[in-house]
């Protein structure tokens, strides 16, 4: 029962995250695309459309088209089904399991960008001032977040248990051992209350 509830929640995890995905960018198209950039919380936050060719932050959108193709889509496609085997397979925590959905969601929200219309939709951009991040979209948040979470974990395991701390030892106690140690108990016979007698 519990691992059954366990699988439902994941995958209303992987259906929201991607579906949050698919709307964002589906306003992203009917909004932004040919519109003017827009800025928020004093040039914090823009929404730019961008449909970017290449892989995360637009690494490798200069290569040719059947490097892409291979790479972005077949490579992805394959990958994301070992990802998807491994979290079926193996037994993972709560944090690690929903990383490895969230990285799942992400990934298959942007492969069906890439097999529906050859690009992914970016719209996001955060920064202050000349500092800021490329282009990216809701899904990338998911595939960093999940990163994240998996990373987090490994490391969390691989942390060396810190040692139980032991009881004080008080001069109280020391005092009382040494006197419970000392006591020599007397055992009253019968031949020794004749001789008292």
């Amino acid at each position: 029962m519990i691992n059954l509830r366990r699988g439902v929640l994941l995958c209303l995890l992987l259906a929201g995250t991607a579906g949050c995905d698919r709307v964002t960018k589906h306003l992203a198209v009917t909004t932004l695309a040919g519109a003017p950039d827009q800025s928020f919380l004093a040039d914090t936050v823009r929404l730019q459309y961008h449909e970017n060719p290449g892989a995360f932050l637009s690494f490798g959108a200069t290569w040719a088209p059947t490097t892409r193709l291979v790479m972005f889509q077949f490579g992805n496609a394959i990958f994301l089904a070992l990802a998807g085997f491994l979290a079926s397979r193996y037994r993972w925590s709560r944090a690690a399991s929903c990383g490895l959905v969230l990285f799942l969601a992400g990934g298959l929200s942007n492969l069906a960008d890439r097999l529906a219309i050859g690009s992914v939709i970016d719209f996001l951009n955060v920064g202050i001032g000349p500092i800021r991040t490329g282009i990216f979209n809701v899904a990338d948040v998911a595939i960093m977040a999940g990163i994240a979470l998996v990373l987090w974990e490994v490391v969390r395991r691989k942390a060396p248990a810190a040692p139980e701390a032991r009881p004080k030892d008080t001069a109280a106690k020391r005092g009382f051992r040494r006197a419970w140690h000392s006591y020599t108990p007397t055992v009253e016979t019968p031949s020794s209350r004749t001789c008292r007698r």
